[in-house]
């Protein structure tokens, strides 16, 4: 799909993240939007969607919060909203109540037959989420059409010759069923690694798809295969001294496949460097006590031409310790209403890419 004046408005300069209608700092509103997403994914496999209602929803999710303050809209009932919104865009339909007799169990963290259908909180999480969902349409200026970088992936391993576990790795960079584990994962689940990160809203599907694919290779080849900067290069770097001329053709050089398979311009290949550094910094900002699986993302360099010297994310446990907001406990209702159905402002979109970036 090509972008479109439509789909241009969609996509955000980083500084951008400075100076969204929230008036937290960036490393906690990260935080904050990777947990509501983490939230919403919960909430849409607890309701069986298909991961790409999900993935729309959660593009939603990132999308409101550029125009709407984070503190006037609870990051659980925007993710309910969207999944709702999402059931219906999707063709997936699921019932206002249902979605809010999950959303409820996922808050008190019990099973949903313990959740009343006719109680007082499932009634008050059912006008919260129509409330917002009305906000949420504004918000989107009812632009259902989500692209996302799964698409450019199956392109990708059926013009080019994979390895399956490159295959793997690369569908679950983009879902983030890496961040539960490598070892016994489901390449379909957990499906918002690119969601957790605001890269839906950064760069197109195609850049996100390219990075995705050329990080899993980069794994996959391990450390002492070449780095990300020669698998992305505008030219392939020279690996040899110069031969006489053949009339054979060149051997592929599979390190570059995603590059060369995408075309893409400079400008293109600068912005694929700055993906691969949000995805690493994202992995780094995790509690690898907790994954120590990560071990291999995190180590790989991110690339040098990339912001590989600026830190996007601050380390969650850090954040985690000292917040109080995040608490299993459900909140009343009464304070997780809307504050205004309007109001906000947009930071300036973008159409170019690293220039932008600072």
């Amino acid at each position: 799909m090509a972008d479109t004046s439509s789909s241009l408005q969609w996509y955000f300069p980083l500084s951008a993240l400075d100076s969204t209608p929230s008036d937290t700092p960036r490393s906690r509103e990260l935080y904050d939007r990777a947990r509501g997403v983490e939230f919403l994914f919960r909430l849409g496999s607890s309701l069986a969607l298909p991961t790409s209602a999900m993935c729309t929803a959660a593009t939603w999710f990132h999308r409101f919060y550029m125009r709407h303050s984070m503190s006037d809209f609870h990051r659980q009932d925007l993710a309910a909203a969207c999944i709702f919104l999402a059931t219906k865009t999707e063709e997936c339909g699921r019932k206002l109540r249902d979605v809010a007799r999950v959303c409820q169990a996922k808050i008190h963290n019990t099973d949903v037959n313990n959740i009343p259908a006719d109680g007082k909180e499932v009634e008050q999480c059912q006008t919260a989420i129509l409330l917002t969902e009305e906000v949420l349409l504004e918000a989107i200026c009812f632009d259902f059409v989500v692209e996302n970088p799964h698409s450019h992936l199956v392109d990708m391993f059926d013009a080019v010759s994979t390895d399956d576990l490159v295959q793997e790795y690369a569908w679950s960079i983009a879902h983030d069923s890496l961040v539960y584990s490598w070892s016994y994962y489901d390449p379909s689940a957990h499906p918002e690694c690119r969601y957790r990160t605001p890269l839906c809203i950064l760069y197109p599907p195609k850049i996100v798809a390219a990075a995705c694919y050329v990080l899993a290779q980069r794994i996959h080849d391990g450390p002492n295969s070449p780095s990300l900067d020669a698998r992305i290069a505008v030219t392939a770097p020279c690996m040899s001294l110069p031969t006489p001329p053949t009339h054979k053709p060149p051997s592929p050089d599979a390190t570059r496949s995603a590059i060369e398979h995408f075309q893409f311009t400079e400008s293109e290949i600068s912005s694929v460097a700055v993906v691969l550094a949000i995805l690493i910094d994202f992995y780094c900002a995790q509690d690898t006590a907790l994954y120590p699986y990560l071990s291999a993302m995190i180590s790989v360099p991110p690339p040098v031409s990339s912001l590989s010297n600026t830190r996007i994310f601050a380390p969650f446990s850090t954040i985690a310790q000292i917040s109080t907001s995040d608490a299993v406990v459900q909140e009343s209702f009464d304070n997780r209403t809307p504050n205004s159905s309007h109001g906000g402002h947009t930071p300036m979109t973008h159409i170019s890419d690293a220039q932008h970036i600072t």
